[in-house]
């Protein structure tokens, strides 16, 4: 059986890569069609989607929406991190499970809590409800990850500080913070990359308010296809893999998933 791994292993990329051949294709025809293979190879569709408002917009509420729920959910989950990190006991394995919670729960769950919260605040439909939305909804992904940068951190290293009299701020400021900032990084990376794709919560929290692409791509369906559809899904794809490319080739990702807690 072990002569068929590779061949299994190759079936499987294939069927996971097959999609995304198919909508690139697509997203290459010159004339708005679902062509495939497609037929006279163009890229207007690539420079239609800069083209138009109505596609801007969008995209730049998506990126503005992803980059500072990310940045809000890396904030909220240092401390919380920390705070585990260096107290432990019951309340910091609370504090821990309320912050992977929103990510456990279903995300329609998730998004109806939102839903209620912020129009009895009436701050439904605002891009800060959802901002926030999204940074509570992932900020699991940068706890995760900053969990297992502290739990990396050799404690000889805090313990030569301090007896070198450095203060609590100090050692964190100089040697915990640095050592854990690939980690920080990678939930951020993490959170931008879901946050841009996600769907269901940017619709119940803002409707089309606040339209972000996915809500774009839904919407759009209504009043027939078109290739953008496709050259979006290519952009997020892109990203994708640009920003998880990154992770893997400057940091250590086996050490981010945690392996190397595992072997220890």
């Amino acid at each position: 059986m072990r002569p068929l791994g590779p061949f299994y292993i190759l079936v499987i990329l294939a069927l996971l890569a097959a999609p995304l051949v198919v909508v690139t294709g697509v997203s290459l025809n010159s004339a708005q069609s679902l062509r495939f293979p497609p037929q006279d190879l163009s890229l207007r569709w690539y420079a239609a989607l800069f083209q138009q408002a109505d596609w801007m917009g969008p995209l730049r509420n998506s990126v503005a929406i992803a980059a500072l729920a990310s940045l809000l959910a890396v904030a909220v989950a240092l401390p919380l991190a920390l705070h585990v990190w260096a107290r432990g006991g019951w309340l910091g394995r609370a504090l821990y499970t309320l912050g992977v919670a929103p990510f456990m729960l279903p995300p329609v769950i998730t998004a109806l809590g939102f839903l209620v919260f912020w129009v009895s605040l009436g701050m439904y439909g605002q891009m800060t409800a959802t901002v926030v939305s999204h940074a509570v909804f992932l900020v699991t992904l940068p706890l995760v990850t900053i969990s297992l940068g502290l739990q990396a951190v050799d404690p000889a290293l805090i313990e030569a500080a301090r007896v070198m009299g450095a203060t609590r701020a100090k050692v964190l400021r100089t040697v915990v913070l640095p050592l854990i900032l690939p980690y920080m990084i990678s939930g951020y990376a993490f959170a931008f990359v879901l946050s841009l794709n996600e769907y269901i919560i940017a619709y119940m929290v803002a409707g089309f308010t606040v339209e972000t692409l996915p809500i774009k791509i839904f919407n759009s369906l209504r009043y027939g296809y078109t290739p953008i559809m496709g050259v979006v899904s290519v952009l997020f794809v892109v990203i994708a893999v640009v920003v998880f490319g990154l992770i893997g080739r400057f940091g250590n990702l086996p050490r981010l998933l945690g392996a190397e807690r595992m072997r220890e």
